[in-house]
């Protein structure tokens, strides 16, 4: 039985085997994952013939792992078969699904190859030669295995827009409070390469010298093999592993053989979920320094170093490197090679995959790849090495935290190129995915930026309290690589059943789909409908019954009509449009009022005629939020019949130059913001009337100041007042808020006073006062703030000393006191606040004043924000000189500007 089960191995591997062959030959879709596969089957065969002579034993049985191999042999023969002869280069789905079925084929047959060597270690022969034979042809091949992962990599012929990055790379890796960098990238940008050339770099080779370790980690990494590679590379001898605290033992070993030789660690290609193998080797230990290659961030490992992506320069360095090869595309058009360019972003693997298949080939291959791509044909379409790399990042989210990877789809709904704003995701994923809290949505923002999936960019200030970010300060970019990539994983559904339909129009050209009417009905839950200037004919009719949000993206210059079959989409919830010139008119409004269930309502660079000229009531309205909207504010009504239930309005950087009763009568209202670069006349006394409110943000200046009706809004809860640089005073009836729990004025630089009744907000936690730079005392009735918790006095550099009985404030928790110059001494009550945890503040002046109470405080850290280090206390020397003090503060009065939207902050 042995025998006919040997010749039928032999017969799987070189039917597989030639298969592979001829794939590489003849499809270049599969050419780099067909040589691997190739690679492992060059490994496999003289273990296979060396075991099928030990078969030939007589009674000897099948051996049960030949057996499996050659049915897995068996089975990838037909996949490779399948490979070359049914797919076509475009068609993108089974190039997907083939790629996957060769993926695991070749993990297949990395596992067997791992099984094969532990079989012929545990064969028991009486011909020990045959034996010894095996172990000699396993250990060859894992030796090889191992001085191919610990040798570092090969850098490629020609390296372009890395030495600006070696520089600054090595200035962060070489600070003394670094212990662990983590270079970081989306998947082809060359962290690889740049790590590499770090080692070799001669700075660093001066430091480490020959303790310079480079070990690859992949995506799933075993801590036996990777310390495999390390001993190998200092020539030890490889000890058995039993627990996981050797890294440390051994690394301690080689820091004391070493003496003062620092040592210097690189673990390349790191995936989210290997935190593990990261704690495994981090220890506090001088002269040990970790550089870190990831798609990902870890952040509570070490910092990370941001690798860009390639200038327009550098790109067509690399590019004319790759596609050119001398002379041989010489005919090429310079401005062809530009375009080509251009759609590849800057991205590496992008320009060099592309320039690698374009090598050699006819001018008409160049503009007929330019014209796919015109057309709304992705680069991802024809490059499978670059598809595969993108792809995996996107597979990994399947071990992210939940919804991360909806949410990484749901960025395709907007343009390439384009700036999301993150109020408009928040809202939408409030929709979809019952998100309400927004702390939420920007964590599952945050884990897509450390994956470097996304880039959330925005004001990122520390030790501000969660009420007082403004959100709308946010945005959200995307690689167009990474954006083609979602929208592609967004299609592996039919038509009818996609959770996402994203349709991008260029010109007139509606997808010839939608135009004969293909589908009856779509049950998309997202749709998402771009258009471009030149747009200009009416949308064919569809049926969208499962729709829950819709977003429309214009670039109209003058006008842009609801499409008619928005009326019939019963179960919308939130529709959003952007019109990215600004200002176009909206037509077909009354569309909207078929729509029930509609409960938020967008509108960005819309003219607002459309609210007042095209009248209806949308019931079951609750957010209205309107951005880089304008109208003549004298006629804009927003009335309670329009919207008898609207509970939340925004005005986001609108024309808006007077506010007498536009929202008046919007007595359900709870929360408004208005946020605006330009002044207004006045803020209507008229707003006592929303007496439902809870929330009130005005980041606008304000002629005629905060009106003395707003003691009447009674339920008001939250209270913000930035960057008016009008606001002198506060009206006294702010005391009569007695529900107010957080009161955040920032950045108004001519407020001097705090009315005394604020010492009525009883229920007050939050007092944030942030760059009022010409308030110059509390009040004392501040005495009386009980649940006061945190009180941030940041950059009020004129406030000399704190109220006598500021001790009283028995909940204080968290103080900020950065910025705070003039600040000479401290109130003795302060040896009260038994509750108070953390003091932050920068200059050493405020540090010393609180040194002394650190015996008293038994609770309090003093939190110091140069360099990002905690203070620890020591023993206080003498005060700066007065006149360094005196200089500090008349430096930043002298230089004091009206702050602008986003003041910086600590």
């Amino acid at each position: 039985m042995a025998v006919v089960g040997d010749f039928l191995v032999g017969k799987a591997l070189e039917l597989l085997y030639g298969g592979v062959e001829t794939l590489i030959a003849n499809n270049l879709l599969f050419e780099s994952l067909s040589t691997d596969i190739k690679a492992k089957l060059d490994a496999l065969r003289p273990m296979i013939q060396k075991m099928v002579q030990r078969n030939h034993q007589p009674d000897c049985p099948e051996d049960p792992v030949l057996r499996d191999l050659r049915v897995l042999m068996e089975e990838g023969a037909v996949v490779v078969c399948k490979c070359f002869s049914k797919i076509r280069i475009w068609n993108f789905y089974k190039k997907y699904k083939y790629t996957n079925k060769l993926l695991k084929l070749n993990e297949a047959l990395e596992k067997q190859l791992s099984l094969l060597n532990v079989r012929v270690a545990v064969v028991t022969d009486e011909n020990n030669g045959i034996l010894h034979e095996l172990l000699d042809i396993a250990n060859q091949n894992k030796s090889a295995a191992i001085e191919a992962g610990c040798a570092l990599p090969e850098l490629p012929s020609l390296i372009v827009g890395l030495d600006i990055p070696l520089k600054e790379l090595k200035m962060e890796f070489f600070k003394d409070e670094v212990s662990l960098l983590v270079l970081t990238a989306p998947g082809g940008c060359g962290k690889t390469t740049l790590a590499t050339k770090f080692c070799q770099d001669q700075d660093v080779k001066d430091k480490f010298k020959d303790n310079i370790f480079f070990v690859t980690v992949s995506k799933k990494p075993k801590l036996e093999l990777i310390m495999t590679e390390l001993y190998k590379q200092k020539d030890y001898k490889v000890p058995t592993f039993q627990n996981g605290v050797f890294p440390v033992k051994w690394l301690q070993q080689i820091v004391k053989d070493e003496g003062d030789n620092p040592l210097l660690l690189v673990l390349d290609d790191v995936w989210s979920g290997s935190e593990s193998i990261l704690q495994k080797f981090e220890f506090k230990m001088s002269n040990y320094k970790i550089l870190v290659t990831s798609r990902s961030e870890f952040p509570r490992f070490g910092p990370s170093y941001h690798l860009q992506l390639l200038d327009d320069d550098n790109a067509m360095q690399l590019f004319h490197h790759t596609a050119f090869l001398g002379d041989k595309s010489s005919h090429i058009p310079n401005d062809l090679a530009k375009k080509i360019v251009k759609h590849c972003n800057g991205f590496p693997l992008a320009i060099t995959v592309v320039g690698r298949s374009l090598c050699s080939q006819p001018i008409q291959t160049w503009r007929s790849r330019v014209n796919e791509w015109s057309k709304g044909a992705s680069v991802l379409d024809c490059e499978m090495e670059l598809f595969q790399c993108l792809q995996s990042s996107f597979d990994a989210l399947d071990n992210a935290t939940p919804k991360v990877k909806d949410c990484l789809l749901d960025l395709g709904a907007f343009p390439e190129d384009s700036e999301i704003q993150v109020t408009a995701l928040i809202d939408m994923w409030a929709e979809l995915y019952d998100l309400d809290e927004e702390m939420s949505c920007i964590a599952k923002l945050y884990e897509l930026n450390n994956r470097s999936l996304a880039l959330l960019q925005g004001d990122m200030r520390l030790e501000v309290v969660q009420e007082a970010i403004e959100y709308n300060r946010y945005v959200v970019r995307q690689h167009d690589l990474l954006r083609e990539l979602a929208i592609y994983n967004s299609k592996r559904d039919p038509m009818e059943h996609r959770e996402r339909l994203i349709i991008e129009i260029c010109g007139n050209n509606v997808p010839k789909w939608w135009r004969e009417q293909k589908y009856p009905y779509i049950n998309a839950r997202l749709v998402s409908i771009s258009t471009d200037g030149e747009f200009s004919v009416k949308l064919p009719d569809m049926e969208l019954p499962k729709a829950e949000v819709l977003v429309l993206n214009s670039q109209s210059e003058r006008s842009y009509a609801l499409p008619e079959f928005v009326e019939r989409m019963h179960k919308l919830r939130m529709l959003l449009v952007i019109n990215y010139t600004r200002r176009a008119k909206l037509d077909n409004f009354q569309l909207l009022g078929s729509l029930s269930n509609l409960r938020t309502l967008r509108l960005d660079g819309i003219d607002l005629s459309c609210l007042t000229k095209s009248p209806v009531q949308l019931k079951n309205l609750h957010k209205l939020y309107l951005r880089a909207c304008g109208y003549n504010s004298r006629d804009l009504k927003l009335s309670h019949i329009i919207f008898p239930n609207l509970k939340e309005i925004v005005f986001e950087s609108c024309l808006l130059l007077e506010f007498t009763g536009v929202l008046c009568e919007l007595i359900h209202l709870t929360k408004l913001k208005i946020t605006s670069r330009f002044r207004l006349s006045n803020l209507s006394e008229a707003i006592a009337n929303l007496v439902n409110l809870e929330a009130l943000t005005l980041d606008v200046g304000l002629v005629a100041g905060i009106p003395e009706s707003i003691g009447n809004l009674r339920k008001l809860k939250l209270l913000k007042i930035n960057n008016d640089r009008d606001l002198e005073k506060l009206p006294e009836q702010m005391g009569m808020l007695k529900c107010l729990r957080h009161l955040i004025i920032e950045g108004c630089s001519r407020l001097s006073a705090l009315p005394e009744s604020i010492g009525n907000l009883v229920n007050l936690e939050v007092l944030s006062l942030r760059y009022c730079t010409h308030l110059s005392e509390l009040p004392e009735s501040i005495r009386n703030l009980q649940k006061l918790n945190f009180l941030d006095m940041y950059r009020c550099i004129e406030i000399e000393e704190l109220p006598e009985h500021f001790g009283e404030l028995k909940s204080l928790m968290k103080l900020q006191m950065v910025g705070c110059y003039a600040l000479r001494k401290l109130p003795e009550s302060v040896s009260d606040l038994e509750q108070l945890e953390q003091v932050i503040c920068v200059d050493w002046d405020a540090t010393h004043l609180w040194t002394p109470l650190l015996p008293t405080l038994k609770n309090l850290r003093i939190v110091v924000r140069e360099g990002s280090k905690s203070f620890v206390p020591c023993c206080p020397t003498s005060p700066p000189v007065d006149m360094v003090e005196k200089f500090l503060i008349a430096f930043e009065r002298l230089f004091r500007k009206p702050r602008v939207r986003g003041a910086p902050g600590c």
